[in-house]
């Protein structure tokens, strides 16, 4: 069922959207954008729904911020505004969509069913984890190649996830991934809340991009930060053996230690990258070098 957050303090239009939308819809609803933004955040709603008026900067403000933003631009906008509503330009207002108080009866439903529809053509987000998958990462790359921007980005990868996967089963291994993409994301956006970025390819595998002088330090306080938390998914007698016993992919018996986190970061900084293949050779070629050191380890490629 998709969610849609409301925000309104006005009583007969709350009244009105639960009764056009509840039983179509998961509904939240508050009467203004600051006791929204926590479950904004947590549950990363599909659509937010936003009563506004002509003079409520406050609000239209904390929605543009929330259409810039990395991870929560994909969520659509609906706004509805007075009949007389005026702006200027519609880049003072970064909504996917609007509606006037006189039509909200009779439209509301198909500019929510538009807005979903909308957001599912231009957009793929992974299902576990609602970070953009592996289209967005790539237009990602090109556009900071095509625009010369320097940058940094990493490739995050667990160590020994498919035994732990096949010991606790995927249920457990789903948990896992959800955990380490709230943490790179919580971990990125805390340390550049503007004009960073994270995705998910799949499974086990991340990307994010910063600014190069951030990423060092943002990698290491998300290794910092996984290796407290992922012994908290392994059942007492083998956290305490700190292994599992587990198949090989040649069908052997053997110990696989406590997961580790791998990380290989490449930057722009001494080789200018020419394309996104070129992006993604080196990655997967620094990622592999991490992965064959012991233990959460994070490398930059330093090479000209």
């Amino acid at each position: 069922m998709n969610s849609i957050v409301i925000i309104t303090q006005n009583p007969a239009i709350s009244y009105l959207l639960k009764d056009k939308l509840l039983e179509k819809y998961k509904l939240s609803i508050f009467q203004n954008i600051y006791s929204a933004l926590d479950n904004i955040y947590n549950s990363n709603p599909d659509i937010i729904i936003a009563d506004i008026c002509q003079k409520d900067n406050v609000l239209i403000k904390s929605l543009n911020d929330l259409k810039i933003d990395f991870i929560f631009g994909q969520m659509s906008i609906l706004c509805i505004v007075p009949d007389d509503f005026f702006i200027s330009s519609w880049q003072n207002l970064l909504t996917d969509d609007y509606i006037m108080h006189y039509a909200l009866e009779k439209e509301i439903n198909m500019r929510v069913d538009l807005c979903l529809l909308r957001t599912q053509r231009m957009i793929e987000v992974n299902p576990l984890t609602r970070l953009p998958g592996n289209i967005t990462i790539a237009n990602q790359i090109k556009k900071r190649i095509e625009k010369n921007e320097l940058f940094a980005i990493a490739y995050a990868d667990i160590d020994y996830f498919k035994p732990f996967n096949d010991t606790y089963g995927f249920s457990r291994g789903d948990e896992v991934i959800k955990m380490l993409g709230r943490l790179i994301f919580n971990e990125v956006r805390g340390n550049q809340p503007q004009g960073a970025f994270v995705g998910h390819i799949g499974g086990d595998d991340f990307i994010y991009i910063m600014d190069v002088q951030l990423i060092e330090n943002t990698s290491k306080n998300i290794i910092t930060n996984y290796d407290k938390i992922i012994p908290v998914f392994y059942n007492n007698a083998d956290r305490e053996k700190g292994c599992i016993k587990s198949v090989d992919r040649q069908g052997n018996v053997e110990s696989f230690p406590i997961m580790s986190l791998s990380i290989g970061i490449a930057n722009n900084i001494y080789k200018r990258f020419s394309h996104y293949g070129e992006v993604a050779e080196i990655l997967a070629d620094i990622k592999k070098y991490a992965k064959s050191i012991k233990g959460s380890f994070f490398i930059v490629d330093r090479r000209r």
